[in-house]
């Protein structure tokens, strides 16, 4: 697994030197790729014949010293009337130790001709030193029919230390002063995980009056991040602060945060089990195939990674999405069914380009917290890979939703008589008081539009507790989570004065 520039080159080079003959090297910018490697193979090197091609310009000649050979390659054709198959075959006339940059190899590779002309030239390459390099984006999949026959390199995104330099020849661009090392940092850590060139206009455009706009800087990278699919950056500012109850899990999660090698990201993935539904039993195999590629990853990557286990509105989600912000941090939503494609292969590669753009904004440092309603039908292997623990998010207790109310309330900015919330969820309480603001009305009258989770799926959730116990940790209390039934607690006064804290009076002796 190739992590750095050095490593790339140190493998490309290592590849050259030994006459590997077919190499597909994935990367974001092919552009720059291209010009690494034409600068990589002049140092300390015979100049060798460099060709390239692309779909538009058919064969091109890089390079002064290249023209003759392309002259000499080209014969009585015209280089734009060069087209994928051709390519292939007029490459046969490449001098000893020449190279072939085919762009955008994984729109032609699949097509029976051009698959067969790549593996036409492996022999007589490996022969001769020659070279052809496929250029493809991040994720892309060689035809099983090629597989064996070429090497498979991938271009890792610009490191810190690659950042801080387009850093500072951006601000020389510009004709600033030399960015503080403060100023540099910021601007690396929001760039971090973006190709070269899209840093570079990133980082340009954010220059405003001579200075930098770090939040700004932060809203283009979310911009391109979101260009992946299946890939989005949550935007809201919760913390913890604004959850209340689950302080178990807001205390573990909270220890991982400041412990040894923090996670730089948090990959939050919802209902899990909905999105590796059909694992195994798919007859096209694609979310087999998917799934496979992420516990891979996570294994490899030694990803920690979380499971939040517990029926509809009792804050898993809530918790999740806070646990970035309350690190400040990204949080980054991670959709597999997104990512999935009508055509072959095509989602498979969409997952590797997600998890690289993961990979590169996390520094390999990234924490996968993922919720659930029912855990029964989730893989076996995949629960593994969440070492960090399963937690167990039960409705809330009285005194859990004393807490909730009271920052709903406060949100909303409402008061009055409390409704009878027993059995109600953290999401219901909040849905009540927005109704009483929204509509102007008390927050009785708001509860009668609610219909609590409690009952509507009081089976669902019973089964849901009974096999949560004794197997999974409380979110709420410390150890392990324990099925009780809860005892029904009478209707609360809260009253708020506008220019004070928030008053909970006790039931009176008739609604006692």
């Amino acid at each position: 697994m190739i992590r750095s520039m050095e490593e790339f080159t140190s493998s490309f080079r290592a590849a050259r030197c030994v006459s590997t003959p077919l190499v597909a090297v994935r990367t974001a910018d092919p552009a720059s790729t291209a010009h690494f490697i034409i600068e990589n193979l002049k140092k300390g090197q015979n100049l060798s014949p460099l060709l390239g091609w692309d779909v538009v310009r058919g064969l091109y000649a890089i390079g002064r010293d290249s023209g003759e050979e392309l002259a000499r390659v080209l014969g009585e054709r015209q280089a734009a009337t060069v087209g994928p198959v051709d390519a292939l075959l007029v490459s046969q006339q490449l001098g000893e130790d020449g190279l072939l940059l085919y762009s955008n190899a994984l729109r032609f590779w699949s097509d029976p001709g051009v698959m067969q002309g790549i593996w036409d030239l492996r022999d007589s390459f490996k022969a001769t030193g020659r070279m052809l390099v496929l250029l493809a984006a991040p994720g892309a999949t060689l035809p099983q029919e090629l597989g064996q026959d070429v090497l498979i390199l991938d271009e890792p995104l610009p490191s810190t230390t690659h950042l801080e330099q387009i850093v500072r020849e951006t601000f020389n661009a510009a004709k600033l002063d030399e960015p503080e090392h403060p100023v540099i940092v910021k601007a690396v850590d929001a760039l971090i995980g973006l190709a070269a060139f899209p840093a570079e206009q990133a980082l340009a455009i954010s220059l405003v009056k001579r200075h930098l706009d770090t939040e700004d800087l932060w809203e283009r990278k979310r911009q391109i991040v979101e260009q992946t699919p299946g890939l989005s950056v949550w935007r809201g500012g919760e913390t913890f602060e604004d959850i209340g109850g689950v302080e178990n899990v807001k205390s573990f999660l909270r220890a991982v945060l400041a412990g040894v090698d923090p996670p730089r990201v948090v990959v939050f993935i919802d209902e899990i089990e909905k999105a590796f539904a059909g694992t195994g039993t798919d007859l096209s195999g694609v979310k087999t195939e998917m799934t496979g590629t992420i516990l891979t990853y996570m294994q490899d990557r030694e990803a920690d990674g979380i499971v939040f286990v517990g029926p509809a509105g009792a804050a898993k989600s809530a918790a999740a999405k806070a646990t970035g912000s309350t690190a400040g941090i990204p949080t980054i939503a991670f959709d597999l069914p997104a990512m999935e494609s009508s055509l072959v292969g095509a989602s498979t590669e969409r997952l590797r380009t997600a998890l690289q753009i993961i990979d590169a904004v996390s520094q390999g440092r990234m924490l996968f917290v993922a919720t659930c309603n029912s855990i029964a039908s989730l893989p076996p292997e995949l629960r593994r890979r969440f070492t960090l623990g399963t937690f167990f998010f039960d409705l809330p207790t009285a005194e859990e939703r004393e807490t909730i109310w009271e920052i709903y309330l406060k949100k909303y900015n409402v008061s009055g008589d409390l409704p009878n919330d027993e059995g109600w969820t953290g999401a219901e309480i909040k849905e009540c008081c927005r109704k009483a603001h929204r509509l102007g009305i008390t927050l009785l009258q708001a509860a009668r539009y609610i219909v609590p989770v409690s009952r509507s799926a009081a089976e669902q959730i019973k089964a849901l507790r009974q096999m949560a116990s004794g197997k999974f940790i409380s979110a709420s209390t410390p150890g392990v989570y324990q099925y009780q039934e809860n005892t029904p607690v009478p209707r609360r006064r809260i009253m708020r004065d506008l220019d004070g804290p928030l008053t909970v009076m006790p039931p009176s002796n008739s609604e006692a």
